[in-house]
């Protein structure tokens, strides 16, 4: 069990869910997250599993099936799913994102269809934005869909998709032609349901979050129910954006508790491990590489809350959001790179956390807009002036 330190900032209530979720991730995920990753498998029986606390829609009021919980609690659990296994924490931003948009734009069929066996973590879900040619440039993507009587036929390639291969729907973003769009820009997002709509998907293998299927789709005059538009047409853009600030958050708090998950597991092998006769954490220079993690983890779960903060004050938080995304992802990695050095050989081995924590962290420098996007984002709120 982590040890938590006292936290200030964290009400009662918050420090309670913290530890009650850490509690059930050292009994019931840590355990297995080594052989599923191995595998590059996922227990698909988390998501439900989960639920009671809040991780499906938790943030969405009662009255649509939530909890109401603030920003700031949805960070909390976001840092403890990183702290155990970034490759869950990722699933279930995706579960979220989808949920969020679904709640914000879905119609009541499309939320009774969808929306509540989502919250109750029964179906597999993905989110497609991301191009082989268009990952930052969201406002570039070439996928297509025209109008065709009552559906409409979808062209293009998507890459980078979580769980795209088995997801049993998934929420697309593709343009319509400009006349169907009137003044907007054309960008829309369709529900692609699997027993709908064919599709062609495969596995992509990466370096990083081996337990979800990162997958390639790929669609030619593929049939899409008119139905399944989600929104308005053509407001696509505007509604995948609100959704990867709070993507963001979800990142940067993932970031922190992976991070922390580091730092701790330095700190003890730092007090046991002996080289020359002595503790290694008694050498200055691994004493320097401690100090060094821990402030990187305390600024980066500050810029986290803050974030969280303007969210709850009903901010657009873009600043925040960028801010700590680019900050907490950057820092993670610097402090995984240094748990690396504190461990020495061991830290390289499957076996052992240390080198799945340095690899996914180095991913989370390029979802939801990669480092160099977030440092265009932060000047462009600061100054005004858009670079792109």
């Amino acid at each position: 069990m982590r040890n938590f330190e006292m936290d200030g900032e964290l009400s009662l209530e918050q420090q309670l869910l913290r530890d009650n979720v850490a509690r059930f991730m050292e009994r019931e995920v840590t355990p297995i997250v080594g052989g599923f990753e191995q595998r590059g498998e996922f227990d698909w029986t988390l998501p439900s599993r989960l639920k009671e606390f809040g991780f499906l829609g938790g943030f969405l009021p009662e009255e649509q099936g939530g909890y109401g919980m603030t920003s700031m609690d949805y960070t909390v659990l976001m840092e403890e799913a990183g702290y155990c296994w970034n490759s869950l924490r990722s699933i279930l931003n995706t579960m979220n994102m989808a949920i969020l948009m679904l709640a914000r734009q879905g119609t009541s069929q499309q939320k009774e269809r969808y929306l509540q066996p989502l919250m109750e973590g029964k179906v597999k879900i993905w989110v497609g934005i991301t191009e082989p040619d268009h990952g930052s440039n969201v406002a570039g993507m070439e996928t297509n869909a025209r109008l065709a009587g009552d559906h409409y036929l979808v062209n293009g390639t998507k890459l980078w998709i979580t769980n795209g291969a088995i997801g049993d729907f998934g929420i697309l973003m593709a343009k319509v032609p400009p006349e169907e769009a009137g003044a907007r820009h054309g960008i829309t997002a369709f529900i692609v349901d699997r027993s709908l709509t064919e599709f062609t998907a495969h596995r992509v293998k990466t370096m990083i979050l081996r337990s979800t299927v990162t997958s390639e789709l790929s669609f030619v005059d593929a049939r899409v129910p008119a139905s399944n538009v989600l929104g308005e047409v053509g407001d696509g853009l505007k509604n995948i954006l609100q959704a990867l600030s709070f993507g963001r958050l979800s990142v940067a708090a993932g970031a922190v508790g992976a991070a922390q998950s580091a730092y701790d597991l330095s700190l003890e092998y730092a007090k046991t491990r002996k080289q020359f006769g002595a503790q290694i954490g008694s050498y200055q220079l691994v004493q320097r590489m401690i100090v060094e993690m821990r402030l990187r983890i305390d600024a980066s779960r500050q810029l986290v809350r803050r974030a969280a903060r303007a969210i709850d004050r009903g901010m657009p938080a873009r600043l925040e959001c960028s801010v700590a995304k680019l900050y907490a992802a950057q820092a993670a990695h610097e402090v995984a790179d240094y748990a690396l050095q504190v461990h020495g050989g061991i830290g390289y081995s499957e076996d052992y956390p240390i080198e799945r924590i340095f690899r996914d962290t180095r991913g989370a420098t390029i979802p939801e807009g990669t480092n160099e996007i977030q440092t265009l984002i932060i000047a462009r709120e600061l100054l005004g002036i858009s670079a792109f």
